[in-house]
């Protein structure tokens, strides 16, 4: 089953930077697809040996798209017709990325009378056992009055937010941020190139989600009525754990023999943003770690290099704080009784403690901390730490540990 389909909160094989729903957020972000995104220079060859790229290269795996550009393939379409009375078939769109895929459509609704269009499109998960895979995603569009502006709504199959600690407000539809934008900038574009005003309202819905939500996490985490749409590249990585495992081991050789001495193993491509803004490291020096932090510290132990820094999303990190070496959210979960206690070392009372131990995601735990002026972020960043060097058992290596939130934000660092 895949990261789509049991999280709530952003893909984990999206190849993005959004956050670890499956943990209970909290997460910066998820695993990232470095490879593609390290062609800001230095060496070519290391690049194809290490990363997303090469895990694909390896498996032959063919990737697919995610329910949020589906939704937002759906949105272009629909708001094309509603302006011009024509669906584009297929429709292409732009991911953060930069790739143009098209999508074909299997739905196309013009109803002039009540001035709604609504598009369709099969979500195509590529060779990932994702249970998304063949969803009818639909995107109804609405025009609403100037000033507006895009306005998000939950249709049949697609969930509702119903408790804290989300990326999202309480009530709203599970639509998230990264989605959301990508929808509100293809609006935009439509909206030049047409005429419109781009105020709009887009209901999305997926066909059967509500049954299919039954196999994520959505409800565990209070969203209820269906799936969210998801995604912060749009495009879903299939997995296979010996490949990323190999890739992170080729990335370790790689910048050892091109005589680095500081390397970063990042959860993802928010947490890699972080580390080469507070470093400067070059694209060799940043291993793709996903949810391995294990193999990472485990190769490193037998081909030190001189400093290691580990960055990663807040819930994750607070895994391997509590002794997860796989941080994937099948095998580890956020411990909010762990950091619960972490709190309390920390000096939060009796009355915060509680709290954090009842907190929805990971992301509520260290809004609750922060709220109380608890240092929770270096807390598990020093634990982390603690946790990574005895993997390292007396290894040469210098650890550091950094927690981003969602946005790239340090949290943490220990």
């Amino acid at each position: 089953m895949s990261g789509e389909a049991r999280g709530a909160d952003a893909d984990a094989r999206d190849g993005g930077g959004g956050g670890d729903a499956r943990d209970g957020g909290g997460g910066g972000d998820a695993r990232d697809g470095g490879a593609e995104a390290r062609d800001r220079g230095g060496d070519d060859e290391a690049r194809a040996r290490g990363g997303r790229r090469a895990q694909l290269k390896h498996t032959g795996l063919r990737p697919g798209w995610t329910t949020g550009a589906c939704a937002t393939a759906a949105t272009t379409a629909a708001y094309t017709a509603l302006l011009t009375g024509d669906f584009p078939d297929p429709v292409s769109i732009t991911l953060p990325r930069g790739q143009t895929p098209a999508f074909a459509l299997a739905v196309e609704e013009l109803a002039a009378g009540r001035g709604t269009a609504t598009a369709g499109v099969v979500k195509d998960a590529g060779d990932d056992p994702d249970v998304t895979h063949g969803a009818l995603v639909r995107a109804t569009v609405r025009g609403l009055p100037p000033g507006s502006g895009v306005v998000f709504r939950a249709g049949p199959g697609v969930g509702t937010v119903t408790l804290p600690g989300l990326p999202l407000k309480v009530g709203e539809p599970a639509v998230n941020p990264v989605p959301r934008q990508l929808m509100r900038e293809h609006v935009a574009r439509v909206a030049a190139e047409h005429g419109g005003t781009g105020d709009v309202e887009v209901t999305v819905s997926v066909d059967h989600g509500e049954e299919i939500a039954r196999s994520t996490w959505n409800g565990r985490l209070g969203i209820l009525g269906g799936l969210s749409i998801l995604g912060t590249t749009g495009v879903v990585v299939p997995y296979s754990c010996s490949a990323w495992i190999d890739s992170i081991r080729r990335g370790v050789d790689v910048a050892r023999a091109a005589g680095l001495r500081h390397v970063a193993a990042c959860t993802g491509s928010t947490s890699e943003r972080t580390v080469v803004s507070e470093y400067g490291l070059p694209d060799i020096a940043l291993l793709d770690m996903g949810d391995f932090a294990g193999a990472v510290l485990k190769y490193v132990r037998r081909h030190p290099v001189d400093r290691l820094t580990v960055c990663g999303g807040f819930a994750k990190l607070s895994k391997l704080a509590a002794g997860h070496l796989d941080l994937h959210s099948a095998r580890s979960q956020v411990d909010k009784g762990f950091l619960s206690d972490l709190a309390r070392q920390g000096g939060a009372d009796r009355a915060s403690a509680s709290r954090i131990a009842a907190a929805n995601t990971g992301l509520e735990a260290l809004r609750l901390c922060e709220a109380a002026g608890v240092p929770l972020g270096d807390l598990v960043a020093s634990r982390a730490r603690d946790e990574a060097l005895a993997v390292l058992r007396g290894a040469p290596v210098a650890v550091d540990v950094i927690c981003v939130d969602r946005a790239g934000v340090v949290v943490g660092r220990g």
